[in-house]
């Protein structure tokens, strides 16, 4: 059976979600079990591992501009090449899945892990083709890129644009679109939100995560916009749920508030706008679903490309006020939704639904034919 390892971390959910994008897709096409997805971080250190990650979440979301300084510096430096042995352990624990599980190539969806392949690889040790899945726009780290790799899928032709400048060998870069679920593709044009030209009510999706500046705040806003039907998806903090849901007791308009789910796709196919930061697994579902983003929240480095990408293409819009967020939301339901079919209008020459299977094609089609190898 074919073997395809996927590595990822933890720091940020855009790696994740990638990374069992790619891993289902590659299950339908060459077989349940076929792909094996591992946190080599986790695996080597679960507790430091949990403590650098609420480490970044707080830097992100508390000290924003501490952040970015620590980002465009790494961005500048050659700090992780020069000081690869810290990740002694990952390395320890990466080399045992390869040996273990001995996969036909390997796809990273963080860039570290291709750092550890190239090392392990100018040791002696197993060397397999490796390709590196791009999760953010535009604003792309250039640790995606330094270390060595068979091949790059980027998100859009924007962020396929900032590898070639690079000097990226073009045969090697291509515009696959971020991998999402295959729910996309197969409800496309089967899942849209009603008409607003016809007189539907706007329907209206916040997803409130780690990055909750002036996220309450908006919620209480949105409920009280009576005529606009609202779903608020609150994670895992049940005292919020509690609390936005007695405020949402007696709307004219439905109004739901969930805990942690499962039907984000859904929702996003089935609401006209999302109110989030702009996470880069978000910000791609959103315009794969053809939801335009308002977008509360920038993280600066990574998240900027992705708020940059929806400017450029005008496709949504910045709004990091609660009252800034409402102004938007109404001048975009204005007139029946002019300004908001001319953003859903932008969004669909982004949209990519099938760019998982493509990654997983594209990866198996590099896999070295066994024939070819013993003979």
């Amino acid at each position: 059976m074919t073997k395809i390892l996927i590595l990822t971390a933890g720091f940020g959910e855009g790696h994740n979600a990638a990374a069992r994008a790619v891993a289902a897709a590659v299950d339908r096409e060459a077989g349940p079990g076929s792909a094996k997805i591992a946190d080599i971080f986790a695996l080597a250190a679960p507790r430091a591992n949990a403590l650098a990650r609420r480490g970044y979440l707080g830097l992100i979301n508390r000290a924003p501009l501490a952040w970015s300084r620590f980002y465009h510096w790494v961005d500048r430096s050659r700090v992780v090449e020069r000081r690869l042995w810290l990740f002694a352990r990952e390395a320890r624990v990466l080399r045992g899945l390869l040996l273990r599980e001995a996969p036909d190539a390997v796809v990273c969806t963080f860039p570290v892990c291709t750092f550890l392949l190239e090392q392990l690889a100018r040791a002696g040790g197993p060397a397999v083709p490796r390709f590196n899945v791009v999760t953010d726009s535009i604003s792309i780290h250039s640790l995606w890129w330094r270390a060595a790799c068979d091949g790059w899928f980027l998100p859009n032709a924007d962020s396929a644009a900032v590898l070639l400048r690079a000097g990226i060998d073009p045969t090697r870069v291509q515009v696959s679109g971020f991998p999402v679920p295959a729910f996309f593709a197969t409800q496309a044009g089967v899942l849209t939100p009603p008409d607003l030209a016809a007189g539907a009510a706007p329907r209206v999706l916040q997803i409130i995560n780690s990055g909750r500046r002036h996220a309450v705040a908006t919620a209480r806003l949105l409920l009280a916009e009576t005529d606009w039907e609202v779903t608020c998806a609150v994670g895992r903090d049940e005292a919020l749920r509690r609390q936005l849901t007695a405020l949402a007791a007696g709307r004219r308009r439905p109004a739901t508030i969930l805990g942690w789910t499962h039907e984000i796709p859904r929702l996003l196919m089935t609401h006209h706008v999302v109110v989030s930061k702009a996470g880069g697994a978000t910000t791609q579902e959103a315009i794969n679903a053809l939801c335009p983003m308002v977008v509360s929240q920038v993280v600066p480095g990574q998240e900027e490309g992705n708020y940059e990408l929806l400017r450029r293409h005008g496709a949504g819009t910045l709004a990091t006020t609660p009252d800034a967020v409402l102004a938007a939301l109404r001048g975009a339901f204005a007139d029946r939704g002019h300004t908001w079919r001319e953003w859903r209008a932008a969004l669909a020459p982004l949209a990519h639904p099938e760019a998982a299977a493509v990654i997983a094609r594209h990866v198996l089609a590099a896999v070295p034919d066994p024939a070819t190898l013993s003979a």
